[in-house]
């Protein structure tokens, strides 16, 4: 299985929600928290292709994008392939 990265806030209700359907499907990832920081905020946007809004997630080395991104990808059956 690819490495899943999600780059989160605390006070994000669409991160816990992202993080909510990957771990029901017991999926392992890495989270990382921009709050605050605004280096790692910058690097987010970088490998985001600009995109500054949480969550941001990554499986492998694709940029899935944000909440509904995951979702609309679960929902269309794409998702479980990309997690391998």
């Amino acid at each position: 299985m690819p490495a899943v990265t999600i780059y989160t806030k605390a006070w994000c209700p669409y991160c816990d929600a992202a993080k909510d359907l990957l771990r029901g499907k017991n999926v392992a990832f890495d989270e990382i928290s921009v709050d605050g920081d605004t280096a790692g905020q910058n690097a987010m946007a970088e490998r985001a292709n600009g995109r500054r809004t949480v969550p941001q997630i990554f499986i492998g080395d694709q940029h899935v994008g944000g909440c509904d991104d995951l979702y609309a990808l679960e929902r269309s059956g794409k998702l479980d392939p990309l997690l391998g």
